[in-house]
């Protein structure tokens, strides 16, 4: 299907064009700089690494169990900054980190591949009550990872 081919498509093109940026960034500014919701730049990655963590368990999910599925919604209700302090970000080796961040995203992009057009139109009710079909879920997807890679970009950006 060709919104499942450009999401992939999208999510590798990210991880190709930030792989060597986050890589190249100097020590003292990945826990010296924070965002908006007060993330060090590790702790920003962190979070995308839970993200891609969470995006494979429901595409997983979506594609076996019964539908509308309700499952563990880590990114509302301050659940996700818990999962960023539980996991201690801030002291994880940064190049573990980036190689994890990568290698998570680049396995969804192959499960991804792999979805039954069948399934697409399971249902996953999130926290907050919503309906999101699980074909809604992964083109919103390299939305997301845009939008944090965003705010890295922006603390690099900062003197």
């Amino acid at each position: 299907m060709k919104e499942l081919e450009q999401a992939g498509n999208a999510i590798r093109s990210l991880v190709t064009e930030w792989e060597s940026r986050l890589s190249a960034i100097d020590e003292d500014i990945l826990n010296g700089r924070k965002n908006r919701q007060n993330r060090t730049i590790k702790q920003i990655l962190g979070h995308l690494i839970d993200s891609a963590s969470n995006n494979l368990h429901r595409t997983v999910h979506l594609q076996y169990q019964p539908s509308p599925l309700q499952f563990p919604d880590y990114a509302n209700l301050g659940a996700n900054d818990t999962w960023i302090a539980v996991q201690n970000y801030r002291e994880e080796d940064w190049s573990l980190l980036v190689k994890l961040w990568k290698y998570s995203n680049l396995h969804l992009v192959h499960v991804i591949g792999c979805i039954s057009e069948n399934a697409l139109g399971n249902i996953w009710i999130s926290a907050l009550g919503e309906h999101i079909s699980l074909l809604e879920m992964i083109v919103d997807y390299p939305r997301h990872l845009k939008l944090h890679l965003g705010e890295i970009g922006e603390l690099l950006g900062k003197a």
